[in-house]
């Protein structure tokens, strides 16, 4: 049952001295690598001039645009208040914080540079990125859940967990396996099949969908994911600070799907679009 298998789980993978390894730095190092094999193939498939430096550039854009994106985003969505009144505790990462809609402000800004410093257009690396990207919220949310945080409400379900410590020792909904399915794996296998297509979609349109799916997922995940303990429900109500952040997701997504279709961009790889605008 889950309820015994949580028990052993142990946040630490493995220990070396004095350094240990936790599963969640393990989590973000196997999302990169395995978003950089996927970029890249995506990349062949479409017949882009997308070379090994081109792809280092990427990551290390979309790695240091995501952690930084994420901690100032747990900071200023998450924490009322606290960090202004305690800036230098911004870096004291090691006490957790991260925010998946600032690492997504993070990681679209760090596009920008990239395309500047590849000469690859954004779009097409906005869409890339967001093919790859459920990959890494896959292994954040398993993550998640060998921690024993961001656990959901209680439920009688046969499968709900025993989370214990401050989670306490009813069964609640494993809501960070929820959100490893859908916002991981389903999202992946939608946005992957289609860039498997014939014609290749127009620019802009993974990057429509993903938002579009994520915001949908989150906003649902969250009616059975405990809030935060420190903002708990906003507006004396029922809305969390997740379903708050998630709604623009879905306007922008759609917004960004409207334009790429009436915008008349190139398709992703035709010989009008990556060739023209890329200098040699």
């Amino acid at each position: 049952m889950l309820n015994d298998l949580y028990h052993l789980l142990d946040p630490v993978a493995f220990t070396v001295g004095p350094f240990s390894v936790r599963w969640y730095g393990i989590a973000y190092v196997l999302g990169f690598l395995c978003a950089g094999i996927v970029i890249s193939q995506v990349a062949k498939r479409w017949r882009l001039r997308f070379s090994i430096d081109d792809l280092l550039t990427v990551l290390v854009c979309a790695i240091i645009g995501v952690i930084v994106g994420a901690r100032l985003g747990y900071c200023l969505f998450y924490g009322n208040g606290y960090f202004l009144q305690n800036p230098l505790a911004i870096l004291q990462t090691s006490q957790g914080g991260m925010s998946f809609h600032g690492g997504l402000i993070g990681a679209l800004l760090g596009g920008v540079v990239a395309a500047k410093l590849t000469g690859i257009p954004y779009a097409t690396l906005a869409d890339l990125g967001c093919i790859a990207a459920p990959i890494g919220l896959f292994f954040g949310r398993c993550a998640n859940f060998v921690n024993g945080e961001l656990w959901g409400g209680p439920t009688d379900l046969p499968w709900g967990v025993v989370f214990g410590g401050a989670a306490g020792t009813m069964p609640r909904h494993p809501s960070q396996l929820y959100e490893a399915l859908l916002e991981g794996v389903i999202i992946f296998c939608v946005l992957f099949a289609l860039s498997r297509r014939r014609p290749p979609r127009p620019r802009g349109t993974f990057l429509g969908l993903f938002l579009v799916m994520y915001g949908i997922f989150r906003f649902l995940i969250e009616f059975v994911r405990e809030p935060d303990e420190q903002l708990g429900y906003l507006f004396g109500g029922w809305l969390t600070m997740g379903q708050l952040l998630s709604v623009p997701l879905v306007v922008v997504g759609i917004a960004v799907l409207l334009w790429a279709t009436k915008a008349r961009l190139p398709e992703q790889g035709s010989p009008e679009g990556d060739e023209e605008l890329r200098p040699a």
